[in-house]
């Protein structure tokens, strides 16, 4: 797993990760804080088939974040108890040697809220989307740009072939 000079500096030559908004603040002792850029809701079901010719996923509406004041430069969600889709501000750009895995921050978890992710496979480009699922009963305000997943990055032995599924550089996981 790579520490934070490490993923410090493949930020810095490699752009392993882009659009951050404070480096200094979402960069952890052994991983990245990824930020909230949107929210959105499902708004039908999906389907998912072994060779995927029948995969559905279902085309999500953003939410719009509502500020409180005028003078506000950024909104809140205020989400009910349910499912959410993320997608982050940041994008990642992972070589062929390094995986990344992600987890809530555990202010997140003390909120009655978690996240739910796959593993973003070596090779992938692009935006990061997870679900958000907000279970506690009187919901979860969450504030545009939050810190809310941190990624960690693990070393691999170079794959000969990255990802290349449908999500490369649209966003979505790995």
């Amino acid at each position: 797993m790579l520490n934070r000079q490490e993923i410090a500096k493949l930020i810095q030559e490699k752009e392993l990760v882009s659009g951050y908004i404070n480096l200094d603040v979402q960069i952890a002792p052994n991983g990245f804080d990824f930020t909230a850029g949107s929210v959105m809701e499902f708004s039908g079901p999906g389907a998912l088939d072994f060779s995927n010719k029948e995969r559905i996923i279902p085309q999500p509406r953003e939410i719009r974040a509502e500020k409180i004041s005028p003078q506000d430069k950024f909104g809140w969600w205020n989400l009910k108890k349910g499912a959410y889709k993320i997608r982050t501000n940041e994008s990642v750009s992972l070589p062929r040697d390094l995986v990344m895995i992600a987890y809530p921050r555990s202010s997140l978890l003390r909120m009655g809220a978690f996240t739910q992710n796959a593993v973003w496979d070596a090779g992938f480009r692009g935006k990061s989307e997870f679900i958000l699922v907000v279970d506690n009963p009187h919901g979860l305000k969450l504030k545009q740009n939050a810190r809310i997943i941190q990624g960690v990055f693990i070393k691999i032995n170079e794959t000969d072939v990255g990802y290349q599924g449908i999500y490369q550089e649209q966003g979505g996981e790995g």
